[in-house]
């Protein structure tokens, strides 16, 4: 009788222990999809800023015309951005894409009759708008980021991870370049 009471309590922890590891493994897939969906997210509201540039640059040209510079620096950034093909790529390109938008806001300083354009006026209210939701987002993402890294790294779902090949994810963090006081001269 001793014999089937020790087995059974066997049978039981063996039952839970792969529970336990059926569990933290469906956990881990939940994290790293939802990190995944949170980087489509970013991606979503960069490339609705991508699609307001175009338009930005036109409007700028009309009044600019002996500024090309800024406005290549723009294009250039942009397109940087298009041909990068990972996330790492992606952060460091849309930080340079950053500062040559911030360069051309700065330049329309300079020319009152382009401030005052409406559909100047109008894409860069949308570019401004579409700037807190990417920020918001990157936010979002990196708080994602930190729920999976944990996951990874904490006991007893580490021995899962570590099973099945879990990686960290690289959290969306701004170069040295962007921590720096944007300076503009004319």
């Amino acid at each position: 009788m001793t014999g089937w009471i020790v087995l059974g309590v066997i049978v039981v922890i063996v039952i839970l222990i792969i529970v336990w590891g059926i569990s933290t493994y469906n956990k881990l897939i939940d994290l790293r999809n939802r990190v995944k969906d949170q980087w489509s997210q970013i991606d979503v509201q960069l490339k609705r800023r991508f699609d307001l540039i175009p338009n930005l640059v036109e409007t700028v040209k009309g009044y600019a015309k002996h500024e090309s510079e800024t406005l290549e620096s723009v294009i250039q950034a942009r397109n940087t951005y298009v041909s990068a093909t990972t996330p790492e790529a992606q952060m460091k390109a849309d930080g340079e894409l950053e500062k040559a938008i911030s360069k051309l806001f700065a330049l329309a300083e300079s020319y009152p009759d382009l401030k005052a354009n409406t559909n100047f006026q109008h894409l860069q209210s949308e570019l401004t708008e579409t700037e807190g939701k990417i920020a918001s987002a990157r936010q979002f993402y990196n708080d994602t980021v930190l729920v999976y890294n944990n996951k990874i790294e904490m006991v007893p779902s580490n021995i899962i991870a570590s099973l099945f090949r879990f990686t960290k994810e690289a959290f969306f963090e701004a170069d040295e370049t962007e921590r720096e006081n944007v300076q503009v001269k004319f």
